[in-house]
């Protein structure tokens, strides 16, 4: 009934949103920054409805499912991360187990990878980094794998943890979080590092319960976080020596959810499920001390936050706000100094993801 009641709701929003490629003001007019976004939308858990919006900031245009509108076709079951590396957008499809390819101009699809086992199982991959033109994709089956960006073929696969998850690169290896989110409440406690050369893994470090984003500095440290069971939210940072591959420190005090480095700031985030508390501060690398608090300075205010994305040009901070997780949700951008500039109010249900123009 519950699940009925989700769908029935869904179809609902969808069919009284009335902006779709409906031409208005411009969001944004400085044609020296900012021009357009992508914005990946996961959509509901087993009902096929992600979708790939594409936002024109100087005339207003909204295409809220352009990759259906290029292509011809959904984008497929849950997509839970997008990336742009040289000239192609990459997107892991999760339920469907799929990563889809497509054109970084053209948003055209290059090509679908399947990826399923021997057995035709569903790997279900989550997210996508890059290295030295190699793209390396965790999938939830306990693999990870080492696609040519090139030939866009599988060259490689690696064995790690229990349902790896968020992935990084530093010091020529790959630092791979284990979640064993499937298995809630048997969680993984650990982190998987492989060596890019040979592909194999050669440690696991004992970090915490359900790790999950972890992201490198430029002086070779990578932080990640864990966050237990989500009820209780009992969220921790550890920094990991990539030099010794051992947890140097564990950052009691602090609780993000997730988190994201730019210029070796790490603009993090937290968000009580039970209670719906939140914040949102940033974080020296360098000195391991929060810097700011309160990043948002106008008092602008956000539910329920799901992601972050920097533009690397001016250092804006776009945040996507689902609100329940069932109502179409926003994507705002702020300033470096904490100001909201924009707000794209109800461009998709749950968005994760936003490419940067």
């Amino acid at each position: 009934m519950k699940n009925l009641i989700i769908i029935l709701l869904t179809l609902l929003l969808v069919s009284c949103n009335d902006m779709y490629d409906v031409p208005r003001e411009p969001i944004w007019n400085d044609s020296t920054e900012t021009t357009q976004l992508l914005v990946l939308s996961e959509g509901l858990f087993n009902m096929n409805n992600s979708t790939l919006a594409l936002v024109d900031l100087q005339t207003g245009n909204i295409d809220y499912d352009h990759f259906r509108s290029t292509n011809g076709r959904g984008l497929g079951d849950t997509g839970n991360d997008m990336q742009l590396y040289g000239s192609k957008i990459y997107i892991t499809v999760n339920i469907s187990s799929q990563l889809e390819v497509i054109d970084a101009h053209t948003h055209q699809s290059i090509k679908r990878i399947a990826l399923f086992n021997d057995d035709n199982v569903a790997r279900q991959p989550r997210y996508v980094t890059f290295h030295h033109n190699k793209a390396y994709v965790s999938c939830f089956d306990g693999w990870v794998a080492r696609i040519d960006t090139t030939t866009l073929e599988i060259d490689g696969w690696a064995q790690c943890g229990n349902n790896p998850d968020h992935l990084t690169v530093c010091n020529n290896k790959l630092y791979v979080s284990n979640s064993g989110g499937l298995d809630n409440p048997f969680y993984d406690n650990s982190v998987s590092v492989i060596d890019l050369e040979s592909f194999n893994e050669i440690r696991r470090i004992q970090v915490g319960v359900n790790p999950g984003p972890i992201v490198a500095d430029s002086e070779g440290d990578v932080y990640v976080i864990t966050r237990g069971d989500y009820d209780d939210e009992d969220y921790t940072l550890h920094k990991i020596d990539s030099e010794i591959d051992t947890v140097v420190e564990t950052f009691t005090h602090l609780h993000p959810l997730k988190m994201i480095v730019h210029n070796d700031l790490a603009y993090m985030y937290s968000y009580n499920y039970k209670s719906g508390e939140q914040w949102i501060k940033v974080f020296d690398c360098l000195t391991d001390k929060v810097i700011n608090e309160n990043f948002i300075t106008d008092g602008t205010t956000i539910q329920t936050p799901f992601s972050m994305t920097i533009n690397p040009v001016n250092g804006d901070l776009y945040i996507t706000e689902a609100y329940n997780y069932v109502l179409w949700g926003d994507v705002l951008c702020f300033n470096r100094d904490g100001q909201l500039r924009f707000r794209l109010n109800e461009i998709g249900l749950n968005p994760n993801a936003v490419i940067i123009y």
